[in-house]
């Protein structure tokens, strides 16, 4: 007699048997996976056994590897933790809060070497650069621009995400000088007027 299908994502017993934590640990894993091993050759099953639990149980936690993919650009953003922070009292100085929150990620070693792996996945792989734009996008910048109440909040969105992942792949990725040295502080100064701009002032974008 055959045994009775589990039902789909349901982990087997052996997998649910992992304890406490085991989600955070998957998350873990995952993030160190994508960040030594890029997208491209990560898999749910190497994500597992770094995890130390069943490749079942990372996809009741996270399906896909394009879900895992995302959890792992989740944390390292916190967006229900940004867009209140970004935000702020409003539409004043929002340029110069994102521009500070979007640097000190960058600058944290603990949340830079993930957003290097994601960064460099995202420029070679189709599947990796939809999820961040998904999110960077939907789940972050447009729903600040949304929450200004201005003309084309998704426009000016990927305006601003256009202007940061710039900054991000000169100063990160590729280490162009002397972008890649400056103080922070000095870049904060010279592009939250741009994004103040793109967020908040002048005309609609598209022009309609």
């Amino acid at each position: 007699m055959t045994e009775p299908r589990r039902g789909r994502g349901r982990p087997p017993r052996a997998a649910s048997d992992a304890g406490p934590g085991a989600r955070e640990r998957i998350l873990r894993a995952a993030r160190d996976e994508f960040a030594d091993r890029g997208y491209d050759k990560t898999s749910v099953r190497g994500i597992a056994k770094a995890a130390g639990v069943d490749a079942a149980l990372v996809h009741h936690y996270f399906g896909t590897k394009d879900e895992v993919f995302a959890a792992a650009i989740e944390v390292s953003f916190e967006p229900a933790l940004v867009i209140p922070a970004v935000l702020g009292e409003g539409a004043e100085g929002v340029g110069e809060r994102l521009a500070r929150y979007f640097l000190g990620v960058w600058e944290n070693p603990a949340t830079r070497a993930p957003l290097l792996a994601i960064m460099r996945s995202a420029l070679t792989h189709e599947a990796a650069a939809t999820v961040l734009r998904g999110f960077v996008l939907r789940r972050l910048l447009e729903r600040v621009a949304a929450d200004l109440d201005v003309p084309d909040p998704e426009f000016r969105a990927e305006l601003a995400a256009s202007h940061m992942i710039g900054i991000a792949i000169l100063r990160y990725v590729i280490r162009v000088e002397p972008l890649a040295s400056a103080p922070p502080e000095q870049i904060v100064a010279m592009v939250a007027p741009t994004l103040q701009r793109y967020l908040t002032e002048g005309p609609s974008p598209t022009g309609v």
